[in-house]
């Protein structure tokens, strides 16, 4: 067994399955894992926080694909890009007649800090015409189209997160499986893409798994185990 590292991992497609429910073994891995564990996710900040509180692990969490960076060791809690920008994007497209695609109760972006994200059930097109004069990007993720700012990303949230805990991000293991992951994996000390990664994170991985969402990252993280 190798010498474990720090552990960057996402969620959606990561930890999860198709149906995108948790699986409880990647649950049991990140509880046992004997170096610090940074959540990075695309979701607004209470999902990955509330997944470190119910598996019993101290929060460390890059969300809103590097828009928030929570470190509860250091009391740390970092928020950076255009939030005005983002919403000015969401009104001028309902202003078009389109929704952001969640309902009413809209728990995707509740609680969002620094982005939007739409259902991918809801027009790309129009958003791609939006951001741009807003100084924002538009990235598929495979679950939501995020319009975010494009100088922050889990790479520079993973940056800040590991300063915290007196790293560097070279230190880390990373595994994900899509673009929203690929800024991480190129500064990461190995990064690893589950088999059901978009050519994005594919194209930043060290190596690729044969097994697919949660079945993968047991397989990514094997051999620290």
């Amino acid at each position: 067994m190798e010498d474990t590292p720090p552990l960057a991992v996402d969620i959606d497609g990561t930890l999860s399955g198709p149906d995108r429910v948790i699986d409880r073994r990647a649950m049991d891995v990140i509880q046992a894992w004997p170096a610090p564990v940074v959540i990075a996710t695309g979701k607004a900040m209470p999902y990955p926080v509330a997944l470190c509180e119910f598996i019993g692990i101290e929060p460390a969490v890059i969300a809103e694909n590097g828009g928030v960076v929570v470190v509860g060791e250091t009391n740390t809690l970092e928020i950076a890009g255009d939030a005005e920008a983002a919403r000015a994007v969401a009104e001028a497209y309902i202003d078009r007649g389109h929704t952001l695609g969640w309902g009413p109760l809209d728990l995707a972006n509740r609680w969002r800090e620094t982005e939007i994200a739409v259902s991918l059930d809801s027009p790309r097109e129009p958003l791609d015409e939006l951001a741009p004069a807003h100084g924002l990007v538009v990235i598929d993720t495979g679950y939501a189209y995020h319009v975010k700012d494009p100088s922050v990303d889990k790479g520079t949230g993973l940056e800040i997160a590991a300063e915290e805990l007196g790293l560097t991000p070279a230190d880390f293991l990373a595994v994900g499986d899509s673009i929203n992951d690929a800024d991480a994996f190129e500064i990461v000390g190995e990064a690893v893409a589950v088999a059901n990664a978009d050519e994005h994170a594919r194209a930043a991985a060290d190596r690729i798994t044969d097994a697919a969402h949660a079945e993968g990252f047991l397989e990514a993280v094997a051999p620290y185990r």
